[in-house]
């Protein structure tokens, strides 16, 4: 096995199972076969598909698969996308081949789930980097199945879209927002019809808020045509298209929430966006978190813009 070597082998493999980890997310809309993982990790392809699977617990297909169909189900969800135009996308080659693979991983259709509006069964890989660190510090041993807590991070297009809220005085989080104005707006936003996504948590930069209003308050995103009631108490703003680096967490134990989201706040504190060619746009529209729920993990989103060199 290959958890019996020595700690500098161990430390070897890790690294190179880190390597293929950043060669797929670097090429998740490209063909990656077995052999370009193998040049990349530096071994043999029976070997790089063997240590592979040992340190993630899938094969590299099934890996890159589910990675591919995540990204797919976030992208079906919160951006506007076509479900054949995400097939080809993500490297399928068919919209019935894609609707396939993605029933079988979700149950249910692509244009179901993006209807559906939950997130589910999404894949969220360990992160052999900091399995090796903990390895490393004397924590775990290879021969351990890694189970650390990941971040999923896509870049999505929002549209130019209109967005109704009930706006605070001056909270800047949720339980100052609650305290201002209670807890039972969430229930008139999740009411309102033909939302282009479920309501949302924002921080809403000063140039995009009216004067006097607060800083965080709660809404939800409508098409930019819409021309429905806006509900008693509630105003509507225009938001204009806009790019959102989305950060996901994995799943949770309802009880944890406060941990998590700090945690996850940590982690988006100290990323860099211009790995991916990306910087912070933070006056482009509002940060926006969703509603913390166990099941799906932790969603919160920045706006960014891209580097053009």
């Amino acid at each position: 096995m290959v958890s019996g070597g020595s700690k500098t082998d161990n430390t070897e493999i890790i690294e190179a199972v880190q390597r293929m980890q950043t060669f797929i997310e670097l090429n998740m809309n490209e063909r990656i076969t077995l052999h370009m993982l193998a040049r990349t990790a530096g071994y043999s392809p029976w070997y790089t598909e063997r240590i592979f699977k040992e340190i993630t617990g899938k094969s590299p297909f099934a890996y890159i698969r589910s990675l591919r169909l995540t990204m797919a189900a976030l992208k079906l969800m919160y951006g506007e996308t076509k479900v054949v135009d995400v097939a080809f996308e993500f490297v399928f080659d068919s919209h019935e081949g894609f609707t396939r693979a993605f029933s079988k991983q979700f149950g249910m259709s692509p244009r179901k789930y993006k209807a559906k509006r939950e997130l589910s069964a999404l894949f969220f890989p360990s992160d052999a980097r900091t399995y090796y660190l903990k390895m490393m510090n004397g924590d775990v041993k290879l021969s351990e199945n890694p189970n650390v807590n990941t971040v999923f991070v896509q870049v999505i297009d929002r549209p130019k879209r209109k967005f109704i809220y009930r706006p605070g005085k001056k909270a800047d989080n949720y339980f100052a927002y609650c305290e201002e104005v209670g807890c039972e707006i969430w229930n008139v936003l999740v009411g309102i019809k033909d939302a282009l996504n479920e309501p949302i948590g924002v921080w809403m930069p000063k140039n995009l808020r009216r004067p006097g209003t607060s800083e965080y308050f709660q809404g939800v995103e409508m098409p930019f045509d819409y021309k429905g009631d806006i509900p008693e108490g509630c105003e509507m703003m225009e938001l204009p298209p806009c790019k959102m680096m989305v950060f996901h967490g994995q799943p949770y134990d309802d009880t944890e929430f406060l941990k998590v989201i700090g945690a996850l706040w940590e982690v988006m504190k100290t990323y860099n966006p211009e790995i991916y060619g990306f910087t912070w746009a933070d006056e482009d529209g509002p940060r926006f978190q969703l509603e913390p729920q166990g099941y799906r993990g932790y969603i919160e989103g920045r706006p960014v813009r891209q580097i053009y060199l």
